[in-house]
């Protein structure tokens, strides 16, 4: 499907590696403009060499920390004076540390909240006269499903999060028409960071191979499998065009219907 979204300004940020990168990905396969954003130059340069080859729009890199205010600017920036502007953004920041809510301390804590909310505003901010110009343009925040359903584990994450939904549906609403705001909330992907859990617990005996932890987890889900990060991407990218013209506000489950949330 072609989704109209050729020659296209995008920013991804936390995109050299995860599901931030395969957004990235989707995007510049539809031959958008985009701005790969991470805080190391090695990954951020080879994930740009990467990308470049998937489509006719270009790719630049931007290495920065986007829980700073200077590293969002010039990430903005970048966009802005290669490619004229900022059609979409595409907001990633990966996970904090897991652990037991009880174990945490309170510098993780602040730290949790300075990266998936605090940064989540600043590029907001930074983006929000871009994204309105010309004709308006889209948000896709990736979140994460345990802001439905909490895992033990990942309770910092599961509470840190939750502000994140209420941003994106006030920001729908103050950025509208001319912008749409939307979130998805992943489940299971076969990111590395999901490689290095499973690896841990074949480490500690808890699965004989990697293959069958990968499997165990994928049992959960009623379509039977962990995702590909691609399909997390091909959702941004949807939602990043006008095929997606009247979704707005939304927070929409990617997870091949692990979670059991009514809502």
């Amino acid at each position: 499907m072609n989704l109209g979204i050729s020659g296209n300004s995008a920013v991804v940020t936390g995109s050299s590696r995860g599901l931030g990168k395969a957004s990235a990905a989707a995007l510049a396969r539809e031959d958008a403009h985009v701005v790969i954003n991470g805080r190391h130059a090695e990954d951020v340069n080879a994930t740009v060499e990467a990308l470049d080859e998937l489509g006719r729009g270009e790719v630049r890199g931007c290495v920065g920390d986007i829980t700073n205010d200077n590293d969002v600017s010039e990430l903005i920036e970048t966009a802005v004076s290669a490619f004229g502007g900022v059609d979409h953004l595409v907001t990633s920041a990966g996970g904090p540390p897991e652990g037991l809510l009880g174990e945490i301390s309170d510098e993780e804590w602040q730290a949790g909240f300075d990266l998936l909310v605090m940064s989540y505003l600043r590029v907001l901010r930074e983006a929000a006269e871009y994204l309105q110009a010309d004709g308006g343009g889209t948000v896709v925040d990736i979140e994460s499903i345990s802001v439905k359903e909490t895992f033990g584990s990942l309770g910092l994450g599961s509470t840190v999060r939750m502000p994140t939904i209420g941003i994106g549906k006030i920001m729908a609403r103050d950025l509208a028409p001319e912008v749409r705001v939307n979130t998805v909330l992943p489940g299971l992907y076969e990111t590395g960071r999901f490689e290095e859990h499973v690896q841990h617990g074949v480490e500690d005996g808890k699965f004989e191979t990697y293959e069958d932890g990968v499997e165990n987890y994928g049992a959960a889900a009623p379509l039977d499998r962990i995702g590909d990060p691609s399909e997390l991407g091909s959702v941004v990218a949807f939602l990043s065009s006008e095929q997606s013209s009247f979704l707005t506000g939304a927070a929409i489950p990617v997870d091949g219907g692990m979670t059991n949330s009514n809502l």
